[in-house]
């Protein structure tokens, strides 16, 4: 009985050794991969489609991938970075296009296998991350869905050690883009995200302008007059 419960101690020992070795392998892997096909907020598929083979092997390894939301940061790290790489491959393959949205299904019907499942981008995004995690509304601005309306991609990878630093500089960035938050004196245009997301921005009684306000080095007015201009689903293409 002894030895049996040693050799299941061993045994979890070397698979939990295993999983944070494949983690921390993807995360590195996946850097290098951001730097190589990221600049400037946009994303080099042509180059990717001419040359797939590290984007497949990232995913390939993702697939094997377990992380657990106990490590809240590994959990979003992986997940972040997998919703970012699956919406390249998603492009990469049918790759001349113009807009995810030209694909059917494309975030929604598509079920990509990854972290030992198979699953949609939609529930990436609103069951593993937004419903595990409704406090954190930061993730809207680091889950590029691959048209220019999003926040921009950064060309590095999201991982658990920086990740809070992460989420607070795209956050930032974003909310101080003059083109995401128009603003024409009282009168403020913010994306639809925004619009699509309003509890996500609004909570503990805060406005949306208060959210906003958070991460605005110039603050909106209180009295702001807040509208949304239409999301725009071109490409991020490297041009």
């Amino acid at each position: 009985m002894k030895k049996n419960i040693s050799l299941a101690i061993v045994l979890c020992v070397i698979t939990s050794f295993a999983f944070s070795q494949s983690t921390s392998e993807f995360f590195t892997k996946s850097d290098a991969f951001f730097k190589a096909n990221v600049k400037n907020g946009r994303v080099a598929y042509k180059s990717i489609k001419d040359n797939p083979a590290t984007l497949n092997e990232l995913l390939e390894m993702a697939k094997a991938i377990s992380v657990s939301k106990d490590n809240a940061a590994e959990y979003q790290a992986f997940w972040i970075n997998g919703y970012n790489l699956l919406v390249i491959d998603g492009i990469v393959k049918n790759y001349p296009i113009k807009s995810p949205l030209d694909k059917p299904g494309f975030f929604d019907g598509n079920k990509n296998e990854i972290g030992g499942t198979k699953i949609t981008l939609n529930d990436i995004e609103n069951k593993l991350l937004r419903k595990n995690f409704p406090q954190e509304p930061r993730f809207h601005f680091v889950l590029v869905c691959g048209g220019l309306g999003c926040p921009p991609i950064i060309a590095e990878a999201y991982t658990p050690s920086k990740l809070d630093t992460q989420l607070e500089t795209q956050t930032k960035l974003a909310l101080n883009d003059p083109k995401f938050i128009r603003v024409n004196k009282n009168k403020v245009q913010v994306s639809q995200i925004f619009e699509w997301y309003p509890g996500d921005f609004k909570q503990d009684g805060k406005k949306l302008v208060d959210f906003i306000n958070q991460y605005k080095s110039e603050k909106l007015p209180e009295k702001a007059k807040v509208s949304y201009y239409q999301y725009d689903w071109t490409l991020n293409e490297v041009k």
